[in-house]
């Protein structure tokens, strides 16, 4: 049992990292043979997952040291499209911690992008991990029930 859990994790970071492997998939494969309960495979996915988005979101921190990007920065363009991001976030912390955790529990925009976003936008890193752990870990249990509901009507 819970070397189904420690694997689940393990996959769920290097789905985080590699968005062509799907965690999705595999825990409902690893459901459906009934090995290890449902909590474990949820609860491992989604902080295997978390683990692998920490590193989207301090690379997103980071992101103005590389010199093609505070070339970029420089542009009118999308230094003003930067501001916009931050006049609309400051002050306002639940604005992008509503934006994390429906992003988190549907999928669009893709969480790794949010992940980006919210590390160059200095989001404040408590709130990245509660909105993406909650918004995950609805995710993994609504793709598992769902699964589990249709395979029961066939």
């Amino acid at each position: 049992m819970w070397l189904e859990g420690l694997t689940t994790a393990g996959l769920g970071v290097a789905s985080a990292i590699v968005p062509v492997i799907n965690i999705e998939a595999l825990i409902v494969v690893a459901a459906a043979q009934d090995r290890a309960p449902t909590w474990l495979l949820v609860a491992a996915a989604t902080i295997g997952q978390m683990a692998g988005k920490l590193l989207w979101y301090y690379g997103g921190r980071e992101l103005e040291r590389f010199p093609f990007v505070a070339r970029r920065m420089r542009k009118p363009r999308a230094s003003a499209a930067m501001e916009r991001w931050r006049a609309r976030t400051e002050g306002r912390p639940w604005f992008m911690a509503g934006l994390l955790l429906v992003s988190a529990a549907a999928g669009l925009p893709p969480y790794a992008v949010l992940a980006v976003v919210a590390g160059a936008l200095r989001v404040r890193l408590s709130v990245f991990l509660i909105t993406g752990l909650i918004g995950r870990a609805l995710r993994f249990w609504a793709v598992i029930s769902g699964t589990a509901a249709v395979l029961t009507w066939w």
